[in-house]
């Protein structure tokens, strides 16, 4: 029977239901070859030939596939439907070479929803695999590992700490570092808006807001002071008023097009808070359960049978008035074949979100899902706006109020998008007539410290600031990303998950803050391989990508054009020292370290010696800090990030404790911490605290820092020996500790909440663990069902966290995903990513195989002279040691 190859076990499990008994379905989990982490993996003397190599997880599910294919002569490549989809068949295809000889054929079938008619229909067309989208694939897998593996040990030796660059990465990264630039170098500005609560002849209220005054129309900073706010208040509360103008107009909105990955990503952060990689996630669930169309995609387009299901649904549901004459048409915004699917939409659009049986981020996404496909096909929505314009007799004030009415709701019965950022809503306006008087209450005028009144209350005038820029969350990083065309569907959320894992950029209440190792390294890319960085270089190198997928383009010549200009930007690195690479640093970033002071003086002279200068250095740690130049005289730090008189070595004074001692916040080589008083011959080593993970220093205050200073806590007398039981931050975090015997606890807040009854229990559990924490064998948490391969799977609690136990194998969760809310589809995927790398260490171990391995070399000595094996020889050996930093960087997604 023909053999069908996917890439995951579930969507094998649901194509086989379809398929039936004629056709083997098996899995081949992902990609099963990629480019070995060492150098010449890409020889760019040999016109960029690759060398790849069949992963060691993967190896078994080669030999699966080619043991089924000894009883049958047909293989069907049936990935997904894009370019990583293409590669991955291109890459069965020729790790299966020796298998798929003596008449054996090939063939390749694409479906972009996993249903029986799609499924049904694709085998009916096969086709063979696109070369032109493999030739793409190999020209960005070239790239990433080009940059990646020379870039990224540039930064190893010239920027202590920094873990890898990437082509992509890099410039997600540029974008984060300079908007927190901006925030820093934002000077706020004071402004004052008036509004006013009017009465109409009928008694009904209504608020408007000065527009004119002195008969000159205001702009927004007109009114810049309080004394200029209490003037403008006066002139509105001594003036009569009539409704000058009401005008009325008909409005309307029409709905939002389909999602494609990008706007999905985008909406479930604003409505869910999901990461770009939870919602992904979440997504190819629901894709491999045959829910939805597949989910990477930049196409908005629907096919014409959906669009037709769509518009019988709204009208079945909610009648004839929202289903507009004619169907909806969205233009698709793809450049290029790899992406150019149907959006992402419901495979039956009668499936309501209550009629699925899935966990819930799965629910809450289809719901998104089918709501804005449904909306997208809807009639619009039908307001009336309103503009009621009130003036004084004389004309020198003048307000306006903003209103509307909605007349019909159309698609927003089902959907209304969210915001990235909060809005004004314009609200309802009572019934006004031109000419009417306009009223206000009489009463006296006040004043306080951000708002001035008149009129009893009825006229308001308040304070405001320009805002900086916000921090991006990683659904506005997406949509600047994909407004700049930088990045592609598949990409964005490994983009931004390596990021975060290489410490480069932390999340903060969904906000992405770079670190000082984040900005550095921008900082250095951008003073030494600007070009590669600029937003405009990636975006047309990824236009020269897509020109490849489209076949109008050879992907060799885009490498070769990138090598040459890229490599020599590398050598020009080779003899810069450290030194002179911070001093680089330290004079790019110098408007940002070291801002204009208020008394006018120096802003780089040391605030604590106040002869030594700052400069930027770095810790053995990798991170950077602002350090006075006579050190170890003077011990000034700061961090590079925020004010320069935020928090020193000699502190931001958070306040005082009951005796009079300055509580302070300062910032050491290991990081920030609040100090009681100051050092002296009495007090050599002063009260001192470390901040626990996850606290902002600019949110510190004297109280929290008081709770600090004030470890251990002691929570009272143990009930069983009398011993003291208390609580504590540690080197390995907080704990609670009885005599011993230490627990771990979850959370720093802990520390500070923990009562007598759940201490004595968490030592409880710990002592039946025994020493080590090894005691009683551990309940499961949960049991998911049988591995393909015969044995139990099962969720377990762990001493760092909850895993997933099949026989010998143990694997982590990710700290993203609950225990109770694990599939058997995420352990397998789990079990085989962990067993996967248990071949590797044995293999390593192996002396005499890897000493075996040069030893068939001089078979070859025939066509290769002693010298050339002797440099062979020479330039193999010292790369094992780096083979740990390199792998990474050569496996670094763009």
């Amino acid at each position: 029977m023909p053999v069908v190859v996917v890439e995951s076990p579930a969507k094998a499990k649901t194509i086989n239901k379809y398929l039936g008994s004629d056709y083997t379905v098996l899995a081949s989990y992902g990609h099963v070859r990629d480019l070995p982490p060492k150098d010449g993996s890409v020889d760019t003397e040999q016109d960029f030939a690759m060398k790849w190599e069949v992963a060691a997880d993967s190896k078994k599910h080669v030999r699966a596939i080619a043991e089924a294919l000894k009883t049958d002569d047909t293989l069907i490549l049936a990935t997904d439907p894009d370019r990583e989809g293409e590669a991955i068949s291109w890459h069965l295809q020729e790790a299966l070479a020796s298998s798929l000889k003596k008449g054996k054929t090939v063939s390749r079938v694409t479906f972009n929803a996993i249903t029986k008619d799609a499924v049904t229909k694709a085998m009916q067309q096969p086709r063979q695999v696109d070369v032109a989208l493999v030739e793409a694939y190999l020209a960005r897998r070239a790239l990433d590992y080009l940059v990646g593996f020379t870039l990224s040990p540039v930064l190893w030796r010239k920027l202590p700490g920094a873990k890898s660059a990437g082509r992509v990465q890099s410039v997600c990264l540029r974008l984060i570092v300079e908007r927190e630039m901006e925030i820093e170098a934002f000077k706020a500005r004071e402004y004052w808006t008036v509004r006013a609560v009017f009465t109409t002849p009928r008694g009904q209220e209504f608020e408007a807001q000065l527009n004119v005054l002195g008969g000159q129309k205001l702009q927004k900073f007109d009114i810049p002071t309080v004394e200029a706010a209490e003037l403008a208040v006066k002139a509105v509360t001594a003036r009569q008023y009539k409704v000058a103008g009401v005008e009325s107009k008909p409005a309307s909105r029409n709905p939002w097009p389909p999602f494609m990955t990008s706007t999905l990503q985008q909406e479930a952060s604003r409505k869910f808070g999901m990461g770009a990689k939870q919602t992904m996630n979440a997504a190819q669930r629901l894709y491999e359960a045959g829910y939805i169309t597949y989910m990477r995609t930049d196409g908005i387009d629907m096919a014409p049978e959906a669009v037709m299901a769509a518009r019988a649904e709204i009208k079945s549901r909610f009648g004839e008035a929202y289903v507009p004459s004619s169907p909806r048409m969205y233009k698709n915004k793809a450049k290029n074949a790899q992406e150019a699917h149907e959006c992402i939409r419901p495979t039956d659009m009668s499936v309501d979100p209550g009629r699925l049986k899935v966990e819930e981020d799965q629910r809450r996404l289809y719901d998104l899902i089918w709501k804005r496909t449904l909306a997208s096909q809807m009639s619009a929505a039908r307001m009336e706006r309103t503009t009621v314009d009130i003036s004084s007799p004389d004309g020198e004030v003048a307000l306006r109020a903003n209103g509307q009415v909605l007349l019909f709701d159309g698609f927003l019965k089902i959907y209304d998008q969210g915001r990235d950022e909060d809005e004004e809503d314009e609200g309802r306006l009572p019934q006004i007539m031109q000419g009417e008087v306009a009223s206000l209450p009489a009463g006296a005028a006040g004043r306080g410290e951000k708002e001035v009144t008149g009129a009893g209350g009825a006229v308001k005038a308040g304070q405001s600031f320009t805002q900086p820029p916000p921090r991006y969350t990683e659904a506005t990083l997406v949509k600047r990303m994909e407004e700049l065309g930088i990045g592609r569907p598949s990409t964005y959320a490994s983009i931004l998950t390596t990021i975060v894992d290489r410490e480069y950029v932390r999340k903060d209440k969904n906000r992405l803050i770079p670190e000082d190792k984040g900005r550095l390294v921008t900082a250095f890319l951008t003073n030494f391989f600007r070009r590669y960085v600029e937003y405009d270089f990636t975006a047309g190198l990824e236009g020269e990508l897509d020109d490849v997928s489209a076949g109008e383009r050879d992907y060799k010549d885009v490498l070769a054009r990138f090598w040459r200009d890229f490599s020599a930007a590398v050598a020009d690195t080779a003899d810069l020292r450290i030194g002179e690479v911070l001093d680089k640093l330290d004079d790019f970033l110098a408007p940002h370290l070291y801002p204009p002071r208020a008394d006018g003086g120096d802003p780089r002279a040391c605030p604590t010696c106040g002869s030594g200068r700052l400069h930027l250095k770095t810790a053995r740690s990798g991170g950077a800090f602002i350090g006075c130049g006579n050190y170890p005289e003077c011990r000034y730090t700061r961090p590079i990030a925020g004010d320069a008189e935020s928090v020193a070595s000699d502190g931001r004074v958070l306040g005082q404790d009951d005796q009079g001692n300055e509580i302070s916040l300062r910032v050491g080589r290991f990081g920030p911490y609040v100090q009681r008083g100051e050092a002296s011959e009495a007090q050599p080593k002063p009260d001192r605290s470390s901040l626990p993970k996850g606290w902002s220093p600019d949110s510190l205050t004297l109280e929290r820092g008081l709770q600090l200073l004030a470890l251990p806590r002691q929570l009272g007398p143990h009930p069983e020996d009398g011993e003291p039981v208390e609580t504590n931050l540690g080197r390995f975090g907080p704990y609670v500790k009885h005599g011993k015997t230490y627990a771990n606890l979850a959370d720093a807040e802990e520390v500070f909440t923990l009562g007598m009854n759940r201490a004595v229990e968490l030592i409880a559990q710990k002592l039946a663990r025994g020493p080590g924490g090894r005691g009683a064998a551990a309940q499961p948490l949960k049991s998911l069902g049988e591995h393909p391969e015969g044995g139990e799977i099962q969720v377990m609690p762990g001493r760092y966290g909850p895993y997933v136990k099949w026989g010998k194998v143990n694997a982590t969760l990710p700290k993203d995903v609950e225990p109770e809310a694990v599939t058997l589809e995420q352990a397998l995927a789990l079990v085989a990513e962990k067993a996967g790398k248990k071949p590797a260490k044995k293999a390593a171990a192996k002396k005499p195989a890897a000493a075996k391995a040069p030893a068939k070399k001089p078979a070859a000595k025939k066509t290769t002279t002693k010298a050339a094996a002797a440099k062979t020889t020479t330039a193999k050996a010292p790369a094992k040691k780096p083979a740990t930093k390199k792998a990474a960087a050569a496996k670094e997604p763009e």
